[in-house]
């Protein structure tokens, strides 16, 4: 019974490891669109502190949206690819060991799965068993943590960054534009301030934190961002006149 038990924990890891990846993905997505919020909230309110105008509003957010996703898209398109062709480098030569010296890269497996624990007969059973099956994969996974068929695709990457920031973004744009002039930014600040909650809340479970130090974070940074580009812009726009 126990035997059987231990063959379906172990069938689980994949689905653990998958869901690990996804999990990676969506808290990536939850800090893009924190950025957006956060960025254009105080972008389009240090404007409305300067003007009235909801052209020079929609105008200025639009921009702040579209450089930020740009950037956000940019900045993560050269990181990946950087780190994939670091990735693609190392099994390179990770294969061509493998097609020169078979025999010590074998011996280097046994040699980690003996620094993991196991006795040297099963060490050395599992490594040859890897190895036969894939040899790559098992010496990749082991020597180098990177599995050779989940490189990440750095155009998915600026992609996701992009659509987060962006969807991120819209949230103060639409909520200062759509209230009248006399309550658009106590309407922005209190939209901008429960969505951070929200995105607080979320970003703590998903990396099993506690909730309140999270929200408290990103509410206070928001409210301390909107107040000082609002002040700024009232300044701003008082000396223009």
């Amino acid at each position: 019974m126990s035997g059987f038990d231990g063959v379906s924990a172990h069938s689980d890891e994949p689905h653990r490891a998958g869901l690990a990846g996804r999990l990676n993905w969506l808290r990536a997505g939850v800090l893009g669109a924190n950025d957006g919020i956060v960025s254009t909230a105080g972008l389009v309110v240090g404007v409305a502190g300067a003007t009235t105008s909801a052209t020079a509003i929609l105008t200025a957010g639009v921009a702040g949206l579209t450089a930020g996703a740009v950037s956000m898209a940019l900045g993560e398109y050269v990181s990946v690819s950087s780190q994939r062709d670091t990735e693609r480098s190392l099994l390179a030569k990770e294969r061509a060991e493998l097609a020169t010296s078979p025999e010590e890269e074998l011996a280097e497996l046994t040699a980690i799965y003996l620094a993991r624990g196991l006795r040297p007969e099963t060490a050395k059973l599992v490594a040859a068993e890897l190895t036969e099956q894939d040899a790559l994969s098992a010496h990749a996974e082991a020597e180098l943590g990177i599995r050779p068929d989940e490189l990440t695709n750095p155009w998915h990457a600026a992609g996701a960054s992009a659509l987060a920031f962006t969807v991120g973004a819209l949230l103060p744009l639409i909520a200062i534009l759509l209230p009248g002039p006399g309550i658009r930014v106590p309407v922005t600040f209190a939209v901008v301030l429960l969505a951070l909650a929200g995105t607080g809340a979320l970003s703590a479970r998903l990396g099993e934190a506690r909730r309140a130090p999270a929200v408290a974070r990103l509410v206070v940074g928001g409210a301390l961002a909107m107040t000082i580009t609002f002040g700024l812009g009232q300044l701003v726009g008082s000396s223009a006149l």
